[in-house]
């Protein structure tokens, strides 16, 4: 089994575990207490949403460049680099940060402000280990890279809520757990970098200054980082936190936590294929580039309109078993359906931006990103100002934004190098799904709502294997064998 395989499957299962610590923790504990929860969503958010503008696209370029440094022997130099740009942009940055409210005073009042203690540390830590995880990706090792990036997070939220709503325990020791969480994050980042070849420090500027490789390096980073500005998830994050309430975030998480479900195979398959597209652009094989293209996102869409249909039949009686809040997420099931299939749409679009951003036209894949986030940001200023839809506008704004932001890139892939991730598979996939879940619905509820929940996607996902036994459009025979199952627990 080929390491991509290999290794994008692990990444899924690290992923599903994240995903079911996150789901249980959803569920069971972060409903108790949704301002203090949401006030730990806000902080990690808003430090992603920031970090772009320390790291300035320098992780990218470990990505872009690395064949050249490597076939030079300047790995080390251009790592040692990057991290030093990074602490320097860092301090500039910091400075800024405590400039602003001599020229903008209501920034003081912004929960970004209050919150600063926490909030630019992480930064810090998050823009170093983005660089380590772009770098280590040229390994094609993701697996442990996910561990930090997917379950870290869950840790950290899960103590410091734990921590502050069970053994009431001061905010201040809440929050001080959920940093040093993140900080051990970046120490065991160093240290798998360092197993995989070890560090040696060189900050000589010799070979960037050879030919002016500086100027390119800089350059690709610079539109790296606009195009770093479509991150919505964030957004919408610190949006809802500075015009609706911390009480509102939490009840996005929680039901982010749900959704996310579905999109848990995407990065650890970008990740591990960036290498892959780079190379066949390098080579011109628009022929092998579309081949695979068009199985990456049948699997991802495949997957992810599995997993949706469960979702879908299931959610109604998941809130069930949630705490006093339960009812709050209930009211907000079409925040579920219209996310949900804004997702998956994305799902069925691959890897569009990655075949954008690797080739000599990445500066559109800025363009179009940025278009994401002005969108975003128009739309959700737009429900949250001018209609009573609350958390269903911003899930109105995300499926709008996110859907134009996918039919851009196909249509320029298509044009430009004749690839599309679209098949006609894709069309059976929704039926089937749609049939199943048709079907979910309108069978007898039982009483036990515990029943409800096992059963109605029980029936989906029998269902959706039968119509995929006789119109074989995804081929489970491959992932369903002992050979495949024997190559995953190989951790190379």
């Amino acid at each position: 089994m080929s390491v991509v395989a290999r290794q994008g499957f692990k990444y899924s299962i690290i992923g599903y575990i994240g995903f079911l610590l996150g789901t249980i923790s959803a569920i069971f504990i972060f409903p108790y207490n949704f301002e203090f929860y949401g006030k730990l969503r806000y902080i990690l958010p808003t430090a992603e949403m920031l970090v772009p503008f320390v790291v300035l696209g320098i992780s990218y370029s470990n990505v872009k460049f690395f064949h050249r440094v490597e076939k030079d022997g300047k790995k080390q130099n251009m790592l040692s680099l990057s991290l030093l740009t990074v602490f320097i942009n860092f301090i500039i940055f910091t400075g800024v940060f405590f400039v602003l409210p001599y020229f903008f005073p209501k920034f003081q009042h912004s929960e970004a402000w209050k919150l600063k203690e926490m909030i630019l540390p992480l930064i810090l830590i998050l823009s170093f280990c983005a660089i380590f995880n772009k770098y280590t990706s040229n390994y094609k090792r993701i697996v442990v890279s996910n561990i930090f990036d997917n379950l870290f997070p869950k840790i950290a939220n899960l103590g410091a809520f734990c921590l502050s709503a069970y053994f009431m325990l001061s905010q201040q020791i809440a929050f001080a757990f959920f940093f040093g969480i993140f900080a051990l994050m970046l120490c065991g980042y160093i240290y798998y970098t360092n197993r995989l070849e070890k560090i040696q420090l060189d900050f000589n500027t010799d070979y960037f200054k050879k030919d002016h490789f500086w100027k390119e390096f800089f350059n690709y980073s610079f539109f790296g980082f606009l195009g770093t500005f479509g991150n919505y998830l964030a957004i919408n994050s610190f949006m809802i936190g500075e015009f609706m309430g911390m009480e509102e975030v939490g009840i996005y998480s929680v039901l982010y936590a749900l959704i996310s479900l579905i999109s848990v195979p995407q990065l650890g398959l970008f990740n591990i294929s960036a290498p892959i597209i780079s190379k066949t652009l390098a080579d011109g094989d628009m022929a092998e580039l579309d081949r695979f293209h068009k199985k990456t996102s049948l699997s991802l869409y495949f997957l992810g309109a599995v997993l949706f249909s469960c979702i879908m039949v299931g959610f109604p009686y998941l809130t069930e078993f949630m705490p006093k809040n339960g009812t709050m997420l209930r009211e907000y099931e079409p925040v579920v359906w219209i996310w949900g299939s804004a997702v998956l749409i994305d799902l069925a679009t691959g890897f569009n931006g990655n075949i954008i951003s690797l080739s000599k036209y990445y500066r559109f894949n800025i363009l179009i990103m940025l278009l994401l986030a002005g969108l975003t940001i128009g739309l959700n200023y737009y429900f949250i100002k001018n209609t009573d839809l609350k958390l269903i506008g911003i899930a109105l704004s995300t499926a709008i934004s996110l859907t134009t932001y996918n039919v851009i890139k196909i249509a320029f892939n298509y044009f430009v190098f004749k690839v599309s991730p679209l098949t006609i598979e894709m069309i059976f996939v929704s039926i089937i799904c749609t049939l199943a879940i048709t079907v979910a619905i309108v069978l007898p509820t039982f009483n036990n709502n515990f029943i409800n929940l096992i059963y109605k996607p029980a029936v989906v996902l029998i269902l959706i294997f039968i119509g995929n036994y006789f119109t074989k459009v995804f081929p489970l025979e491959n992932y369903l064998n002992a050979k495949f199952i024997k190559s995953i627990f190989k951790f190379k």
